[in-house]
């Protein structure tokens, strides 16, 4: 065999391996990204007073796919973490977790579809405003049983805020969302780049 027909074949063979390390790449990237956010979300379900660091570490760890684009292994690291959580000790406390499946975990998952298709920035912020509002709402009654306060405010205080619920989530907790959302883009930015430099070395 000469030389041009030998590096035909290692051209050959190049294209031929290249799916296949996308492909495990992929998979190993996702595993990686279910396993941590699994473990930390059961962790601060578990402990109670963790539980808004199990959910920010588990986004986080969620964007590892999202850094190269494997949607696909994102969505089946989103599923993944809320099954291991659960068989974790989380379906102990299940109603903790239903914010992070109805809406955390897939967030950043839209965050970037949304950057990949170039969906109307408008449009997209009032849709997952909205879908923000709604998780407050059902996290509203499902954890805290439709009465916010107790023992943490005066009962003037709790009474005003249980009776302005719905008026107090669509305006304050769509404020709070315009900055969490905006921290969730920047946080994506940087796990690209940690991500792409693991990619080079």
């Amino acid at each position: 065999m000469g030389k041009k027909e030998q590096r035909e074949e290692k051209e050959k063979n190049k294209k031929s391996k290249g799916p296949k390390r996308a492909s495990s790449f992929e998979i190993a990237l996702s595993a990686i990204s279910c396993a941590v956010a699994a473990g930390f979300l059961a962790l601060g379900v578990l402990s109670g007073v963790l539980l808004a660091t199990g959910y920010f570490i588990g986004v986080i760890a969620l964007m590892l796919p999202l850094a190269k684009r494997f949607y696909r292994g994102d969505f089946l690291a989103y599923c993944g973490t809320v099954i291991l959580a659960l068989i974790l000790g989380a379906v102990a406390k299940f109603w903790d977790i239903v914010p992070f499946i109805m809406f955390f975990g897939l967030h950043p998952l839209i965050n970037s579809l949304q950057l990949r298709f170039r969906w109307n920035r408008i449009v997209a912020f009032i849709l997952k405003a909205i879908w923000f509002d709604c998780t407050l709402i059902a996290g509203y009654f499902l954890i805290y049983n439709g009465f916010l306060g107790g023992d943490f405010l005066p009962q003037a205080w709790a009474d005003w805020i249980n009776k302005y619920i719905y008026v107090l989530i669509f305006t304050a907790g769509t404020v709070l969302f315009f900055i969490y959302d905006w921290l969730i883009f920047k946080v994506q930015m940087l796990v690209d780049m940690v991500i792409g430099k693991i990619k080079r070395q």
